[in-house]
């Protein structure tokens, strides 16, 4: 069996002369057509006892008759005018809001805006309970996020943990990170604190609600983006409003022969896997090394049956492909333009 990662002789020609060419690029403008910001899914809880008393309004801390809505995702969305009517959702993965699609550290664009001038709309989710859609009930009562009350902290974590550097800010050699303080203290501000406990399924519905909203108002199904533990979201999302997956870096991919793998399978969503650098040259002695290579041969083992079985998944470990230097984060480094142009490349094969 050929490996996953190969494109078309001409893809890969493309691909290549893109990359030569990257030096010699001049910036582009961009013109939105239309653009807004929308919610999707969610719920309004029940009364709080009592009955509301509008002459005291927000005064009464007891809240008396009032209701809250909570848990809905939060949709900024671009068209650009002249555009090919092709709808990008993108979702975010842990710690992280839709601001890590709209700009790179150093400043640079950011892959929304890549492809809205490659012709495509870009639609950039908040999950529920994160960013702009941070409503919810109940504080997160989960360990990884929260002691108590308090919220924890864990950049440095992050950072290993995304194989930027092994201790920050030190970076590993050859690495697509922007380098410099200033760029390090943008990224870690785009970190994003769950206001509650997270919550896979609820979030999935959430995301259908979303894709369902963008092919009401465009009229086609979406390229649906998703990152890392957004990838997990991604998987219990409805696939009847998704015209292909481009997963990078997901936290996993549906196991074999499960209701989740048969609901793609049956839709026939083909999907891109994306994988950076340092899983298999990163530090032996960390336990992110053997998670991140536990990862991509998870998804390397659920394309290889997803093909077998009538479906179309391609995953690309970029190194394989000659671009190196990549940590979790390839959509925001110095090459991510480059990283688009494969990402792309893929669509046209696939009429999209």
């Amino acid at each position: 069996m050929k490996r996953l990662y190969i494109f078309s002789t001409l893809a890969i020609a493309a691909i290549a002369f893109s990359a030569c060419n990257q030096a010699e690029k001049k910036p582009q403008g961009l013109v939105i057509e239309k653009q807004g910001v929308f919610s999707s899914g969610g719920r309004v809880t029940e009364p709080v006892e009592g009955e509301y008393d509008p002459s005291i309004s927000w005064m009464d801390m007891t809240r008396k008759g009032t209701t809250s809505h909570v848990d809905h995702a939060n949709t900024f969305y671009q068209i650009p005018a002249g555009g090919n009517g092709i709808p990008m959702v993108f979702l975010h993965g842990y710690g992280q809001s839709r601001t890590g699609w709209q700009a790179t550290p150093d400043g640079r664009e950011g892959w929304s805006d890549i492809f809205l001038k490659k012709g495509y709309s870009a639609f950039m989710v908040d999950q529920p309970r994160r960013g702009a859609a941070g409503s919810t009930e109940e504080m997160t009562t989960d360990a990884l996020d929260a002691d108590g009350m308090r919220y924890k902290p864990g950049e440095q974590a992050w950072y290993t943990h995304f194989r930027i550097g092994l201790v920050a800010p030190d970076r590993y050699e050859e690495s697509q990170f922007p380098a410099g303080n200033e760029a390090q203290n943008q990224f870690f501000s785009q970190m994003t604190v769950n206001t509650g406990s997270y919550n896979e399924p609820l979030f999935g519905e959430a995301l259908s609600a979303v894709l369902a909203d963008v092919k009401q108002m465009t009229g086609q199904k979406s390229v649906y983006v998703t990152h890392s533990q957004g990838g997990r979201v991604g998987w219990q999302t409805d696939a009847t409003n998704i015209a292909a997956i481009v997963a990078v870096e997901p936290g996993g991919a549906p196991q074999v022969g499960s209701e989740t793998y048969q609901k793609f399978l049956n839709a026939k969503i083909p999907m891109l896997f994306l994988f950076g650098d340092y899983i298999f040259n990163g530090p032996e002695n960390i336990m992110s090394t053997g998670f991140w290579q536990g990862v991509l041969q998870q998804c390397r083992d659920f394309a290889d049956h997803y093909n077998q079985d009538g479906g179309d998944a391609t995953v690309i470990h970029l190194p394989d492909m000659g671009i190196t230097g990549n940590s979790h984060f390839m959509f925001q480094e110095m090459n991510n333009a480059e990283i688009a142009d494969v990402v792309e490349a893929w669509l046209k094969e696939h009429n999209l």
